[in-house]
C-alpha cells in the first residue's frame, strides 16, 4: 500500500470521527449550562463567586411577616414566587441525578453539590424554624403574577404560607423529606455533618406528613391553586419520601412503610406532582442491582411504566410529534420529557450491568432501546428537531430569546439601578419584540408545541416559559450521555 494510499485511509477516518462528533450534541456543555441557570433563580443574598452577574439580592426578609429568616432557595420559573412544592422535586431529581451519573460530572459535581445546597439550606429553615409547622412558600402568586418586575425590585406581599397539624400537606412535607434525604446521601462523604442534619430533618418533615394526612392544595386554597395543585394526591409523595429515607437508611421503617403504602397505581407520567413512576424506579434498583427479590414487584411495576412510553410498545400510551419529541401535555411539555427521560436512562442503566432485559408484548427490550429514545429527547432539546432550535437557552447558535421570566426580560440593576415597578416593567420590556436583555444561559423552556412549532414571544408562557424542575430532572441524562460518548 503506497503513502498516497494511507494518507488518504488517514484522511477519511479523520472525516468519520469528526462526523461522528458532530453527530452527538456536546452534553457536557449542556450539562454545565443547566447547572449555571439555577444561579439565575437563585433568591437571598447572592454570593461573590456568581456567574450569572445581571442578578443580585432579593428576598432578603422574606419570612419577616412570621418572624422567621426564609431568604434563600429558587424563584420556580419566570416569576418571584418561592414555591416549595416544584422546589422540593427539583431538589430531589438533583440530587437523584448526582447520585446516579457524579462519577460522569466530572468537575462539574461540584456545581451540582451547589445548586443542591442552595435548596437544601432553605427547605432546611422552612423545616425548622417554628415547631409544628412547615413552611412551603413565599409570596402571594395572585399578588406577583399581575406585576412584570424583578427579583431585586419586589414590592408586592411577601406573604408566607405554612402547613401544621390543623392544616396538613403531606404532598409538600413528603416531597421536602425526599429531597432532604436524596440530599443527605450526596453530601454524605464530602459534608458528615450537614448530611446528618439534612437525614434527622427529613425523617422529623415525613413523621409529620405521614401522621398529619392530607393535601396541602386543601390547606392553602389560592395560594396554592390553580399554580401547583397536588392534583395526583398525596399517596405517591408518602411513597416516595419513604423510598428515598429507605434508601438513605436502609432501615426495616422505611422498608416496611414502602410495602404498606402500595403499588397500584399505573402511571404514564412523571412530574413534580405525580412521582409514582420515580418512586418505582428508585425501588427497582435494590432488586436489579442487589438482587433484592423483595423489590421485584417494582421492577414489573417500572417495566409497565417504560412499556407506555416506548414509540413501538403495544401499550404505548405516549405521542410522539413528526419531529420525534415525546409529547405528554401542551402546557411546559418538557417538564415531562426531561423527568421521563431521567427514568430511562436510569433503568436503562440498571438493565445494562445486570445484562437485564424485558418484554412489551411481543417486543424485546434491551437497555439500548431505552438508551436510544432517551438519547433522542435529549438531543431533540438540544437542538436535533425540524426548527434547528436548541431549547436551551444560550446553548447552539439558534435559542428562544424572548423568554417568560422577569429578570431575564427587563435590564438589570447594574444597567438600570433605578427601580422598575409592578405595572412598569409591562410597557415597553414585557410586550417588546426585542430579544431579552440578560441570557438566562441554561434555561430550558416550555418547548414546542405538538407540531413542532415554537414561536418564541414572551407571553406564550405555556411555551416559552423555563422552570427550576424542567432543568432539576435533566442534568443527570446530560451526564449521563457526557459520559457515555
Amino acid at each position: 500500500m503506497g503513502a498516497s494510499t494511507l494518507s488518504f485511509m488517514a484522511l477519511l477516518t479523520l472525516l468519520l470521527i469528526v462526523s461522528n462528533v458532530q453527530c452527538n450534541p456536546n452534553y457536557g456543555e449542556a450539562l454545565a449550562k443547566s447547572l449555571l441557570f439555577f444561579q439565575g433563580q437563585r433568591s437571598g443574598r447572592i454570593p461573590q463567586d456568581q456567574q450569572i452577574t445581571w442578578r443580585s439580592n432579593s428576598g432578603l426578609y422574606d419570612g419577616h411577616q412570621a418572624n422567621v429568616d426564609l431568604s434563600g432557595g429558587y424563584y420556580d420559573a419566570g416569576d418571584n414566587v418561592k414555591f416549595n412544592f416544584p422546589m422540593a422535586f427539583t431538589t430531589t431529581m438533583l440530587s437523584w441525578g448526582t447520585l446516579e451519573y457524579g462519577k460522569r460530572m466530572g468537575p462539574h459535581i461540584k456545581e451540582a453539590r451547589t445548586a443542591i445546597r442552595w435548596a437544601t439550606d432553605y427547605l432546611m429553615k422552612c423545616a425548622t424554624s417554628s415547631p409544628g409547622k412547615l413552611y412551603v412558600g413565599v409570596g402571594d402568586p395572585n399578588v406577583d403574577h399581575k406585576c412584570w418586575e424583578r427579583p431585586e425590585d419586589m414590592d408586592t406581599s411577601r406573604t408566607v404560607y405554612w402547613v401544621s397539624s390543623k392544616n396538613p400537606g403531606s404532598d409538600v412535607a413528603a416531597e421536602t423529606a425526599a429531597a432532604l434525604a436524596a440530599a443527605s446521601i450526596v453530601f454524605r462523604k464530602v459534608d458528615p455533618t450537614y448530611s446528618k442534619m439534612l437525614l434527622r430533618t427529613a425523617q422529623n418533615v415525613y413523621q409529620f406528613a405521614l401522621q398529619y394526612q392530607g393535601s396541602y392544595s386543601d390547606s392553602l386554597g389560592s395560594a396554592a391553586c390553580p399554580f401547583y395543585c397536588s392534583y395526583s394526591g398525596f399517596k405517591d409523595e408518602l411513597l416516595w419520601g419513604a423510598a428515598w429515607l429507605f434508601r438513605a437508611t436502609n432501615g426495616v421503617k422505611y422498608y416496611n412503610l414502602v410495602k404498606s403504602l402500595g403499588y397500584d397505581d399505573q402511571p404514564d407520567i412523571f412530574s413534580w406532582d405525580n412521582k409514582y413512576a420515580g418512586a418505582h424506579v428508585l425501588l427497582s434498583r435494590r432488586a436489579l442491582l442487589n438482587g433484592d427479590k423483595n423489590f421485584e414487584q417494582y421492577n414489573q411495576e417500572a417495566e409497565n411504566f417504560i412499556c407506555k412510553i416506548l414509540p413501538n410498545s403495544p401499550s404505548s400510551s405516549t405521542q410522539y410529534t413528526q419531529g420525534g419529541l415525546m409529547f405528554k401535555l401542551p402546557d411546559s411539555n418538557l417538564q415531562y420529557v426531561t423527568s421521563i427521560t431521567f427514568l430511562l436512562t436510569t433503568y436503562s442503566k440498571y438493565m445494562a450491568a445486570t445484562k437485564h432485559t424485558f418484554n412489551c408484548g411481543n417486543i424485546v427490550v434491551t437497555p439500548n432501546t431505552i438508551r436510544s429514545v432517551a438519547k433522542r429527547q435529549v438531543d431533540y432539546i438540544l437542538g436535533e428537531n425540524p426548527l434547528r432550535m436548541s431549547y436551551m437557552v444560550g446553548y447552539g447558535p439558534n435559542f428562544p430569546k424572548r423568554i417568560h421570566h422577569r429578570g431575564s426580560s427587563l435590564p438589570s440593576v447594574t444597567v438600570h439601578p433605578q427601580s422598575i415597578g409592578c405595572q412598569e416593567g409591562f410597557n415597553p420590556f414585557f410586550h417588546s419584540m426585542n430579544p431579552n436583555p440578560n441570557t438566562l444561559v441554561g434555561a430550558i423552556v416550555g418547548g414546542p408545541n405538538q407540531n413542532d412549532g415554537f414561536p418564541d414571544v414572551r407571553d406564550d408562557y405555556s411555551h416559552s416559559e423555563p422552570a427550576t424542575y424542567i432543568n432539576g430532572a435533566l442534568v443527570g441524562p446530560l451526564a449521563y450521555f457526557a459520559g457515555f460518548y
